[in-house]
Parts: C-alpha cells; structure tokens; sequence
C-alpha cells in the first residue's frame, strides 16, 4: 500500500522545523506498526528559486520506507507513505494532517505489491478499501 498525500496551507513553523519532521519520522512507524531499520535522515534544501526551500525527510521502513517533503514559504508539504503492510491510511492521513496543521489535503491510496499478497490478505485490503471510500462519499480527497 501507498499513502500519498498533498497537505495545502499548513503551518510554516512546524514546515520548517527539523525537530517536528525528525521526530515524525521517528515515531511514526512504530505507531502504524512498522519497523524502522534505520534512524531518520532529515536535510535542508535551498535552490535557485527561494521559495522552493525546505526540509526533506526519509525513514527505511522493513516495510519499504516514510518521506516527507516541506516547502515552508509555500506551506505545502508531500508525504509519501510506501509499505508492503496493510495500514490505516485514514488515521494516518489525520495524523499527518494534525502534526503540520494542515487545513486542506489532497490523498491517494495506491496498491502495490498485492501480487505478493495472500487470498485473505487481499480479500482484507477490498474491505478496507471499500469501507474508505464509503467514508469519504467516493472522493479520494480526504
């Protein structure tokens, strides 16, 4: 499963704060039950244009791996969520959306990897899927 989301006017403070994005990366595997193989890497980015300026994080995940993108001057952000283990991408999107104050977010859920999937585990993964989109009244927007 894949979790991508796009968070529009958040918080530039937290955006900007390698503390808040390190520590995310930190703690968040263990809280969506996966195992983090190394500790996180967090780096500034300044480019030619100076608003494209940010922070860029990465956790390894046995699971595959969490990335996080900020772009403070612009209060947009990118999480990228990649594990070959079925998590909640509705609570998790809550939770990204609480930690940078994000008012607005664009998501989608991608399947990957689901040819290594067993039947129940696949069957498991339809039900989820079905349930979010019910939630979310067939939007992929959270």
């Amino acid at each position: 499963m894949h979790l991508v989301v796009d968070g529009y006017g958040g918080d530039p403070e937290k955006l900007r704060d390698v503390d808040v994005v390190r520590n995310f990366l930190e703690e968040y595997p263990s809280a969506i039950g996966m195992t983090k193989i190394s500790p996180p890497q967090v780096h500034t980015y300044r480019g030619n244009v100076p608003e494209d300026w940010g922070l860029s994080g990465f956790v390894l995940i046995a699971e595959s791996h969490i990335s996080i993108h900020t772009f403070p001057d612009r209060r947009y952000i990118n999480v990228d969520i990649f594990s070959c283990k079925d998590f909640d991408s509705i609570l998790t999107t809550r939770d990204v959306e609480k930690t940078f104050s994000l008012p607005q977010v664009k998501v989608w859920v991608l399947d990957r990897g689901i040819e290594h999937s067993t039947p129940q585990e696949a069957y498991n993964g339809m039900i989820v899927e079905r349930a979010n989109i019910s939630l979310r009244g067939g939007s992929k927007d959270v």
